[in-house]
C-alpha cells in the first residue's frame, strides 16, 4: 500500500470515527433526557400503582415518542431520511425490542430472584435493563433505522 493510500484510509477511517462520535454524543444527550422523563414518570405511577410492569411500559412508551423525534431530527439529522414511516416502524420495533429487554431484567428481579422494593425495581428496570436496553438501541438506530448518507465514507475493504 502506498503512503497516499495510508492516509487516505487514515483519513477516512478518521472521519468515520468523528461521525459515530458526535451521532453517540447526541444520542446520549437525547438518551439522558429520555431517561428523566421514563424515570420520573415510572416512580410517579410505581406510587399510583402496584404494577410495576405496566409502569414500566407507559414510561418508557412515553420517553421513547420524545426521544424519536429528537434522534430524527438531531442525533442522526445527517444521515438519510427514508420516510417517517419506515424510520417510525423500526424505531417502534427496536424500542419494543428494548422495552423487553428492560422488562426481562425488571420481571426476573421482582418475580424470580423476590426483590420487591422500589429500590431494587428501579435498579433492576432503570440500572441493568437501561443500559441493555440502550446499547442494542443505538447499535439498531445507527444500523438500520437510519441509513447512512451518499457522502458518508464506503466500507473499508481490504483488498
Amino acid at each position: 500500500m502506498t503512503a497516499t493510500g495510508s492516509t487516505g484510509l487514515l483519513n477516512t477511517l478518521r472521519q468515520r470515527l468523528a461521525s459515530l462520535l458526535s451521532e453517540l454524543a447526541k444520542f446520549g444527550v437525547v438518551g439522558a433526557m429520555a431517561f428523566v422523563i421514563d424515570f420520573s414518570l415510572f416512580n410517579v405511577m410505581l406510587h399510583l400503582t402496584d404494577k410495576p410492569l405496566t409502569s414500566k411500559v407507559v414510561s418508557t412508551v412515553t420517553a421513547a415518542a420524545f426521544a424519536f423525534f429528537l434522534n430524527r431530527y438531531w442525533s442522526f439529522k445527517d444521515r438519510e431520511k427514508t420516510g417517517v414511516r419506515r424510520e417510525s416502524g423500526l424505531f417502534i420495533l427496536f424500542n419494543v425490542i428494548g422495552l423487553l429487554i428492560a422488562l426481562g431484567c425488571l420481571g426476573l428481579s421482582h418475580y424470580v430472584l423476590g426483590f420487591e422494593s422500589k429500590i431494587a425495581d428501579n435498579i433492576a428496570a432503570n440500572g441493568f435493563g437501561l443500559v441493555l436496553g440502550t446499547t442494542f438501541r443505538f447499535y439498531s438506530y445507527h444500523r438500520w433505522v437510519w441509513a447512512a448518507t451518499d457522502d458518508e465514507p464506503a466500507p473499508v475493504t481490504a483488498s
